[in-house]
C-alpha cells in the first residue's frame, strides 16, 4: 500500500520561502505531482516529477519560483517555493502515480497525501 505524506507547511510572508516535502512509502511510483486548493476554489496542478527520468512539468504561475525535486535514497519529494505570493495560499497535496504522465488531471492520480496548509502574508 503506498502512503504519502506531507510536511513543511506553515505561514510565510510573501517574497519569502518555504520547502516542503512528501515522504512516499510502499511501493516506489512513477510520477509525483504537487497540487494545491485555495479556500473556495478547485484543486490545480502546480508541479510533476518523473521517477528515476526526471522529467519536471510546471505550472505557469510557479514557473520560476517554485522547484519539485526528489530524494531517491529517502523516498522523498520536495517543493521548494520561493518568492512567495499572498495567491500561493492553498493547502498543498503530493499525489502519485504508476504511469509515467506529467500530467495535470487529477485523475491520473490513484494515490493522494492529506495536505499541508501554506499561508503567504501580505
Amino acid at each position: 500500500q503506498v502512503q504519502l505524506v506531507e510536511s513543511g507547511g506553515g505561514l510565510a510572508q510573501a517574497g519569502g520561502s518555504l520547502r516542503l516535502s512528501c515522504a512516499a512509502s510502499g511501493r516506489t511510483l512513477s510520477t509525483y505531482t504537487w497540487f494545491r486548493q485555495a479556500p473556495g476554489k478547485e484543486r490545480e496542478f502546480v508541479a510533476s516529477i518523473s521517477w528515476g527520468i526526471d522529467n519536471t512539468y510546471y505550472a505557469d504561475s510557479v514557473k520560476g519560483r517554485f522547484t519539485i525535486s526528489r530524494d531517491n535514497a529517502k523516498n522523498t519529494v520536495a517543493l521548494q517555493m520561493n518568492s512567495l505570493k499572498p495567491e500561493d495560499t492553498a493547502v498543498y497535496y503530493c499525489a502519485a502515480t504508476p504511469l509515467y504522465s506529467l500530467s495535470p488531471a487529477l485523475m491520473k492520480y490513484d494515490y493522494w497525501g492529506q495536505g499541508t496548509l501554506v499561508t503567504v502574508s501580505s
